[in-house]
């Protein structure tokens, strides 16, 4: 009998995660599967992971009491930020431990612990929309900095001015841990939307 998980969060104090939570029980009741324990959350879901207690809490026991799956209703109750999103997928699926999606009814490792194929396609499509997502916001930037200097503004650093390492490994954290990682260059470009050249530097501080 497989040992679950339920995962649950609302972005505002005025919402209730309630139906989150009955759903998933009810789900895992049809399903034969033990429900071990319930995290739920009232956070935005635009908050990075190491912000969001109960989510690492969550990890931390699937993995140390041998969770089999973790649900969730839908993908967005991991998070809004594709990316941060991204991180909690691979972390548990590096784990053994498969997250079921209720919405679409998958879940991201087959019963012998592989990636399910499906899942694969889900994530590969959320890596393309974070890139997407990256771009968007800095042509927004790149359009603002253009009207900026259009009427009279100047942009940029100031002359012999050097960021200093710690604030290079604060700034590009998740840049330096997809490193760590082994992911490459232009892996971790896609991903990030980082220049090629900002990772390269990071890459000597890893």
């Amino acid at each position: 009998m497989n040992r679950v998980a339920i995962f649950a969060r609302v972005s505002t104090n005025v919402q209730d995660y309630d139906r989150q939570v009955n759903e998933l029980t009810a789900l895992a009741e049809n399903r034969d599967w033990t429900v071990e324990a319930t995290f739920t959350e009232k956070v935005s879901g635009a908050k990075k992971n190491t912000e969001r207690t109960e989510l690492r809490n969550m990890v931390a026991y699937a993995e140390s009491h041998r969770i089999d799956k973790v649900l969730v209703t839908e993908l967005s109750r991991l998070g809004r930020d594709t990316l941060q999103v991204l991180e909690v997928i691979e972390l548990l699926n590096s784990k053994g431990i498969s997250l079921f999606i209720q919405n679409y009814g998958i879940e991201t490792l087959t019963a012998e612990g592989k990636v399910n194929p499906m899942s694969q396609f889900l994530i590969t499509i959320l890596a393309e929309v974070a890139r997407m997502e990256r771009k968007t916001i800095k042509e927004r930037m790149d359009s603002g900095y253009s009207n900026y200097r259009a009427n009279g503004g100047k942009v940029g650093r100031k002359q012999g001015y050097k960021k200093s390492e710690d604030a290079m490994k604060e700034q590009y954290a998740e840049e330096l841990r997809l490193l760590r990682k082994g992911y490459s260059l232009r892996d971790i470009c896609k991903l990030t939307g980082t220049s090629v050249n900002t990772i390269r530097k990071c890459k000597a501080m890893a």
